[in-house]
């Protein structure tokens, strides 16, 4: 589990095409300076398993699923990525509950810069749509943030200058596409309410076979 406020502007040293998976060597000494083989570090928001460490930088193994699922298949060395450890378990939650599991990309629209912050438009998949609303939490490449606007087919985040300076969000561009992970709470909020009107459904027809 993640908290979405990444710790390391890390980078990616190498990929190395397995067919179909890749392994990739991450460089980033501040999320490395205590992890070891089967830690977790999310990567854009995306969690992947350490299989080493050394020198300030891990390798992981991303499978066919991820690589279809999340922008990570579009990163070559050189590209800058956002790292973040999991959450310790009585240490304060900066961001809100971030799993790893990517739902889905999306795409930066526009850029609007302001005198302290910059408003950014990212394009919204229309499956992931009714998760998303004014004022809730979304993660973007793994940074939680609050959605400013909630449209069906996009949301606008504002970015102050931390943000701006210590993630990749700072320098992606109209046209690059971004991973999103939308709020898991209202994902099984949904789920319960379906199930719980499966429920009634099935305890009415009982009652009525009772008369």
């Amino acid at each position: 589990m993640f908290t979405g406020i990444v710790e390391e502007l890390g980078e990616v040293a190498a990929v190395e095409d397995l067919g179909d998976s890749s392994r990739f060597r991450l460089r980033g000494p501040v999320v490395t300076e205590d992890a070891k083989h089967g830690d977790s570090i999310a990567v854009n928001g995306v969690c992947l398993t350490v299989v080493d460490t050394a020198d300030g930088e891990f390798t992981a193994d991303v499978m066919a699923e991820t690589l279809k699922r999340s922008s990570l298949g579009a990163l070559a060395a050189g590209s800058r990525v956002n790292l973040e450890r999991p959450m310790a378990l009585g240490g304060r939650l900066g961001g809100h509950l971030v799993q790893g599991h990517v739902d889905g990309t999306g795409t930066i629209l526009e850029r609007t810069p302001g005198e302290h912050w910059e408003i950014v438009k990212v394009a919204l998949p229309a499956a992931l749509s009714r998760y998303v609303v004014e004022k809730g939490s979304i993660t973007v490449d793994g940074v939680s943030l609050t959605v400013v606007d909630a449209a069906d087919d996009y949301f606008t985040i504002s970015l102050i200058p931390t943000t701006l300076a210590l993630t990749t969000l700072g320098i992606k561009k109209a046209g690059d596409p971004v991973n999103l992970e939308v709020d898991v709470l209202a994902k099984y909020v949904e789920r319960l309410l379906g199930r719980g009107s499966d429920d009634r459904g099935d305890l009415d027809e009982i009652k009525e076979m009772d008369r």
